[in-house]
Order: C-alpha cells, then sequence, then structure tokens
C-alpha cells in the first residue's frame, strides 16, 4: 500500500496499458477518455467515482525502452523488471496488459508472489489455462480479476436497459457488431502463436456483454471467421448462437467494412430498437396496436408487397432511447473493495468473476471448432 491506498503496477505499458496508467494516475480510471480538462487537472464525469481515494499508480513496467522512457517523463516510476514489479512490497495488484500469450505465466508469478492480479482481456488463451489460473488463485489466496471493462460502455448499457424493462416486449433476437476498415492490426494482434485475431480482441466483450444480459444456457453456437487481410488469424466474424430460451444472437467484428452496420439491432414482439454508433444515436419504434387497418401494397421491385408495406397511421410510436446514467469507475472500486474484504474477511463479489470468463473463453472455443469443422456445435 502507498499512503493508506491500494498500489498497483501496470505490466505493459503499450497504447492500452499506458492509458490504463494515466486513467489511474489522474483518478479517473476507466473514466479517462470520457474526462473534462479543466485547469489544474480533470474533472469526473457526472457518475464516475475518483478512483484515487481508493487506489495509486505504483508504477509501470515494459520491455520496450521507448515505453519505458515515456512512463519516466510522465512522471512514473518505471521498474526495471518484472521480477523487479513482484519485489516491490508496496504493490498490492499488477495490471497485466501485456500480449495475450503472456498472460497465463505473469498471473501465476504475480499470484504466487503476493499480488493480486487485474488482467486484460482474454484473460487466457484457452478455458484450460485460466482453469490453471483459477487454481493458483485459490492456492494462493489472491484475487484474480478478468478486465471486461466494456460491460461499462454507454451503448450496452441502453441495450441492457432495453432488454432488462422490455421496452420492446419480450426479446427473440440481438444483433451486436463493431465494423472498421482498418484491417487487422500490423503488431501481434496478428499473429496466432501471440493470440492476435478479432475474435480474441474484440469478440472476447461482445461475448462477455451478451451472457452478462441473457440469462440461461446457449444451446447452439454456429460461426465463421474471415481472412481477408491475414492468413495466420481471422481478421473479422460472424457467430451465430441460441439460447435455451430460444432467443437468437448475431455476434460479428469486420475489420473490411466501408460502410458500417449500427452496433445493436434489438427485436422484441411489441418493437425495435437500434443504436447506430458510439455516439448512442439511435430510436426505438414501438408497436401500439397489430391491427394496421391502413396498410396499403408497395411497389418493391417489380412487385407489389402489403406484407413489407411500412407502417403509417397511429399503430406504431418512435421513442428516444433511454438515458443511462452508470460509473465507469465501478470495476476499479469493485477490485479494491474485493481485495480489501478478501483480506478482512468481509467477503465482497466481483462484479466480473473468473467463472464468467471462463464460460465466455468456451464459447470462443466452440466459435473455433465450428468455423474449422463447418458445423453447429452443441454447447453446455
Amino acid at each position: 500500500m502507498i499512503d493508506g491506498k491500494r498500489a498497483i503496477a501496470v505490466v505493459g505499458c503499450g497504447g492500452m496499458g499506458g492509458g490504463h496508467a494515466v486513467a489511474i494516475s489522474t483518478g479517473s480510471g476507466t473514466a479517462i477518455w470520457k474526462i473534462q480538462s479543466v485547469e489544474g487537472g480533470v474533472k469526473l464525469r457526472e457518475g464516475d467515482t475518483d478512483i484515487s481515494k481508493k487506489l495509486v499508480l505504483a508504477g509501470t513496467y515494459d520491455i520496450a525502452p521507448d515505453r519505458q522512457d515515456w512512463a519516466r517523463a510522465q512522471g512514473y516510476h518505471a521498474y526495471e523488471s518484472f521480477e523487479d514489479v513482484l519485489a516491490d512490497s508496496r504493490v498490492d495488484i499488477v495490471l497485466i496488459a501485456t500480449p495475450n500469450h503472456l498472460h497465463k505465466d505473469q498471473a501465476i508469478k504475480a499470484m504466487r508472489a503476493g499480488k493480486h492480479v487485474l488482467c486484460e482481456k482474454p484473460v487466457m488463451l484457452s478455458s484450460d489455462e485460466l482453469i490453471e489460473v483459477m487454481a493458483v488463485a485459490k492456492e494462493t489466496g489472491k484475487v484474480f480479476y478478468p478486465r471486461q471493462n466494456r460491460r461499462w460502455d454507454e451503448d450496452y448499457l441502453i441495450i441492457k436497459r432495453i432488454y432488462d424493462e422490455k421496452l420492446v416486449g419480450e426479446v427473440f433476437n440481438i444483433e451486436s457488431r463493431v465494423h472498421g476498415s482498418r484491417g487487422i492490426p500490423g503488431d501481434w494482434r496478428g499473429v496466432k502463436k501471440y493470440g492476435g485475431g478479432m475474435m480474441l480482441d474484440w469478440g472476447v466483450h461482445l461475448l462477455d456483454r451478451m451472457l452478462d444480459m441473457i440469462p440461461g444456457k446457449v444451446k447452439k453456437v454456429f460461426a465463421k471467421m474471415t481472412h481477408i487481410t491475414n492468413d495466420d488469424c481471422d481478421d473479422g466474424f460472424k457467430m451465430h448462437m441460441t439460447f435455451e430460451s430460444g432467443i437468437t444472437v448475431v455476434i460479428e467484428v469486420g475489420t473490411c467494412n466501408f460502410i458500417n452496420l449500427p452496433l445493436w439491432y434489438i427485436a422484441g414482439v411489441q418493437g425495435t430498437a437500434v443504436v447506430y454508433n458510439w455516439q448512442c444515436e439511435g430510436k426505438i419504434v414501438r408497436l401500439e396496436s397489430w391491427e394496421d387497418k391502413d396498410a396499403v401494397p408497395i411497389l418493391a421491385g417489380e412487385g407489389l408487397t402489403k406484407t413489407m408495406a411500412p407502417r403509417i397511421g397511429d399503430s406504431i410510436t418512435e421513442f428516444e432511447l433511454p438515458k443511462v446514467i452508470f460509473d465507469s469507475n465501478e470495476l476499479y472500486s469493485n477490485l479494491v473493495d474485493v481485495v480489501d474484504g478478501l483480506e478482512s474477511g468481509a467477503a465482497v463479489k466481483q462484479i466480473v468473476t473468473c467463472e464468467e470468463a471462463l464460460r465466455c473463453l468456451k464459447l470462443m472455443e466452440a466459435a473455433f471448432e465450428s468455423d474449422e469443422k463447418g458445423a453447429v456445435i452443441d454447447f453446455e
């Protein structure tokens, strides 16, 4: 601890890890991208906690000399090695933000050195690796916390409110997409042995949110990976899931899309909602009555259709998307509370659990199996 606060060290100080370091050092946590600059510091967004009251940055470490120089230029303590991080008795928590293939060994070493671990996604390359790490966490009595921070994305929380409150009635289909046009990143994320590929990069987030939102078992999985810009690992995919309840889900990541489809499309028996982008532009169209006596056939190509004619009159109503108030820094706050609770004997539940991360990894493995076999995979 440092000055009575939990001390965290960031291991892997690249673009993501460097962002974490800035966020923690300013007290803005995961809200770093939403803070307002003010004279003399930063101002948190309404609803966000100031994590500097609970957490302090002990320092950072990276194998790249330029990232070490960057950290020193920010005024951070730059550890000389990973072993130096583990040897620092002040460090309570190690945040692992290194390439994916390094997570398992670093997490195990950190916990056996007496540190709690916050690990970037995907926490491991396989479910077997995570099972091994979970066993070490139990053996050492340390917290292993999966950093699935996109449960706090505003677009997701809007959709989750629509789902939970049945604002479009009973939901029967949800589609979640992330599209870009720059191909797969040119760093380690494009190399399979390092844990590259879009399923492990973005897919883990989209799957985690679906599993967080929709209760019950997943029964069927079908997936197709794309290799448009990269032969070694997937540069995108489309994945279909069917839940035991009958709800169907489409998850898609594309990196060669020059026109993006909406982030979210959710269909219920009494309406439809769409979120177009990360600015959360969108709408809800809700059914008022199935009766539509004024339906008039329209010309559709070379034929007429009444079935697909747009609704007119007062049988539907259009609404703005609901507002959500949330704390972007809840993950960090919960992490500290879990660590404090574990050491004091007052159990505090992790918001993102290892069991949830394990289920997500197993679903990704089912997706890869489906792609390889070209078949629907039975799950759970």
